[in-house]
């Protein structure tokens, strides 16, 4: 139930973290990948290369800077030439911290578009493909942040409660296209708590000094405070869900916000 031979997956933001270790699960299914993301040549060879150790028939890199609708769409029509979206990841990401009154308004403008109107356009390309098909996945990478809020997060929070509400909507305009022996056409929401990732570095660096330089225990602190298990989670863990998502099991998974916070959203 969880081969996706044939079929081909874009995942946004797939060269570090959460986006390659989803595409990392999507390849080790037989998937297509199409890599996208911030990086160098280096950095684009390497993950084209592990996606294919770890079972990719084909990884390609495409371009397409997330802020700007135009090059958006020309993402989107270079994957579709280069076979389709069967399932899409929307997990590119950006985060900046200050209190609402001093956050810049073009940081304000970049992280709502990147974080959520960056998932319409890529959605309102993919979708009608999928339904055609009677299969396609769409899986929004949200985070707690799209549940409950933070103080000094206000455009990422805005972002996130946003990502979660349009998934929402194209989950209601899509849940009747194909049927359970296809898979059908879903949209849904993982929501991380901490994970072990380069966003929470910022944080990790802002709180270092109070703690002589200890990561070990800035981590510590900062599971204490929202996540009642006080433990990160791994990237590796949200590639294995969303394998499953996308797997045929999933047709009448739809419209969901699955929360992977140790606890946090359930306090």
């Amino acid at each position: 139930m969880t081969d996706f031979t044939g079929k081909t997956a874009l995942v946004t933001g797939s060269v570090q973290g959460i986006g390659l270790a989803i595409a990392q699960s999507l390849a080790g299914a037989g998937a297509r990948i199409a890599v996208h993301g911030l990086a160098g040549d280096a950095q684009i060879e390497e993950a084209c290369a592990l996606l294919k150790a770890a079972g990719a028939p084909q990884a390609e890199f495409f371009q397409g800077d997330l802020r700007d609708p135009d090059r958006i769409d020309d993402l989107m029509t270079a994957v579709a030439a280069w076979g389709g979206v069967d399932i899409l990841v929307n997990n590119a990401g950006i985060q900046h911290t200050a209190p609402l009154a001093q956050m810049p308004v073009a940081t304000w403008d970049t992280i709502l578009a990147v974080n959520l109107s960056a998932a319409f356009h890529t959605m309102r390309a993919a979708l009608p493909g999928m339904a055609e098909r009677g299969y396609g996945r769409v899986v929004n990478i949200a985070s707690v942040q799209g549940l409950v809020a933070s103080v000094n997060k206000a455009p990422y929070v805005a972002a996130k409660h946003g990502l979660i509400g349009l998934s929402k909507v194209a989950a209601l305009e899509y849940a009747a296209q194909g049927d359970r022996t296809v898979g059908g056409v879903t949209v849904n929401c993982i929501c991380p708590g901490w994970t072990q990732t380069a966003i929470i570095e910022p944080q990790i660096a802002e709180r270092l000094p109070a703690f002589d330089g200890d990561r070990d225990a800035v981590i510590a602190d900062l599971l204490k405070e929202k996540q009642p298990s006080r433990r990160v989670s791994d990237p590796a863990e949200f590639g294995a869900l969303v394998v499953w998502l996308c797997s045929p099991l999933a047709h009448n998974l739809t419209g969901a916000s699955i929360p992977v916070d140790g606890g946090w959203t359930a306090q």
